[in-house]
């Protein structure tokens, strides 16, 4: 019991890597430019885009690295 309590303990602090796209998003300055341009996107759009894929990123490693363990056989 108290081993699932340390493990639980231990992986929430996964869950901090969720506040990052989070951070990136809400700071607009930082990427409320024009330049670069990638495939004729500005930075601005293609930050965002890019955020997405890196937040499903993410989130799929949280997840998996936060799970608790079924202990059935099924």
């Amino acid at each position: 019991m108290a081993h699932d309590a340390d493990a639980n303990k231990a992986s929430k602090h996964w869950l901090w890597l969720l506040l990052l796209p989070w951070i990136a998003m809400i700071w607009v300055p930082s990427y409320n430019k024009i330049e670069p341009v990638l495939f004729d996107f500005p930075f601005f759009y293609w930050y965002q885009l890019l955020w997405v894929l890196i937040s499903a990123v993410i989130t799929a490693v949280v997840y998996f690295k936060t799970k608790t363990r079924s202990k059935g056989g099924a």
